[in-house]
């Protein structure tokens, strides 16, 4: 269903039991809310599940950056509010964990639970440097020029071999992706600065991440978790960066407890 929030058309889903608490996800770059399938068929047997696609990703409006995680997190709380919803979980992978973690902080009081899946708080060390040239690439050679370094990076070797109908899944959500959703959200990681606030997290939390997500590491994750305290690290093995598509029923047994 498109609904307008903040002045945008979104593409969003609101599937689950009338009066179940809710349950908000968003996805990484690249991806749209199909990229909760798995998950979602999952937990709307107990849940509201309300899934959006970025701006500019899916069948959401393409609109000029650059972003910021201030709006992108406005974003989410407007398209709850089209919705009634005034308090939900939070499950955000990569960008969608940043996102998450400005909206625990700029809406505590609808924020319920916290799920952050291959994400970060801050860049990692020599990782400046690879935005400006990721948003120049697809600037100048479209987002087919990203398909192949993206995927190397979201999916451990081998792993999708035998699972041709997921492979092909992927490559159409990058492809789908405009320029504008892309570079923009390109801009937002590029100055992504939550480090020294997210210790005023206060709420239930889990950090959730692939051993060999080279995108946004172990260590990244790590430093979620040291700065907010009482949350849960889980790592899991033989995985990297798209942890609901290619373990599905890991991830969803680790966001379900």
């Amino acid at each position: 269903m498109t609904i307008t929030a903040n002045g945008i058309e979104f593409e969003t889903s609101f599937e689950g039991p009338d009066g179940a608490p809710v349950v908000t996800m968003s996805h990484s770059l690249c991806c749209d809310l199909t990229a909760w399938d798995e998950l979602a068929e999952d937990l709307k047997k107990d849940y509201r599940v309300l899934r959006y696609s970025l701006r500019g990703h899916g069948k959401s409006a393409p609109v000029k950056g650059p972003y910021d995680f201030k709006m992108l997190a406005a974003d989410v709380a407007a398209i709850q509010d089209a919705y009634g919803v005034t308090e939900s979980h939070f499950v955000g992978l990569s960008i969608g964990g940043m996102i998450g973690q400005e909206y625990a902080l700029s809406y505590p009081e609808r924020t319920l639970s916290l799920v952050i899946s291959s994400s970060l708080c801050a860049l990692p060390d020599g990782a400046a440097a690879l935005w400006p040239e990721r948003i120049r690439l697809a600037s100048e050679e479209g987002l087919e020029a990203t398909v192949e370094p993206t995927m190397s990076r979201w999916f451990v070797e081998g792993s999708l071999e035998g699972r041709p109908e997921l492979d092909a899944r992927v490559r159409k959500m990058i492809l789908e992706t405009s320029i504008d959703g892309y570079v923009g959200c390109c801009h937002a990681i590029a100055g992504i600065d939550l480090k020294d606030r997210i210790p005023a997290i206060k709420k239930k939390t889990l950090v959730i991440v692939g051993r060999e997500d080279m995108g946004t590491p172990l260590s990244s994750s790590e430093l979620i978790h040291r700065q907010i305290e009482g949350s849960k690290l889980v790592v899991i093995d033989n995985a990297a960066h798209q942890l609901a598509i290619d373990k599905p029923e890991e991830f969803n047994r680790h966001v379900r407890a």
